[in-house]
């Protein structure tokens, strides 16, 4: 799987989520806190964040509830 896959994937699911309601780079980069060519360029593949990949693998080590925990506590951490 590809950098830019796994955004695309998020996005689409992210906007899924809202009804199929589209959600710009712009409007993403702000949520995540980060700047919207930084997000662009995720996105299209042309920066790879290598963090990103990481936190996939591992993800993917874990069950589906450890998963959901797992993301609740890191949520709960930037609240």
């Amino acid at each position: 799987m590809q950098i830019d896959d796994l955004f695309n994937i998020l996005h689409n699911a992210i906007e899924a989520r809202n009804n199929g309601k589209k959600i710009s780079l712009k409007e993403m980069a702000l949520s995540l806190g980060i700047a919207m060519r930084t997000y662009q360029d995720w996105k299209l593949g042309r920066a790879k964040p290598q963090a990103a990949v990481v936190v996939m693998k591992m993800l993917g080590e874990l069950e589906d509830d450890e998963i959901i925990r797992a993301v609740r506590k890191i949520n709960k951490l930037n609240d």
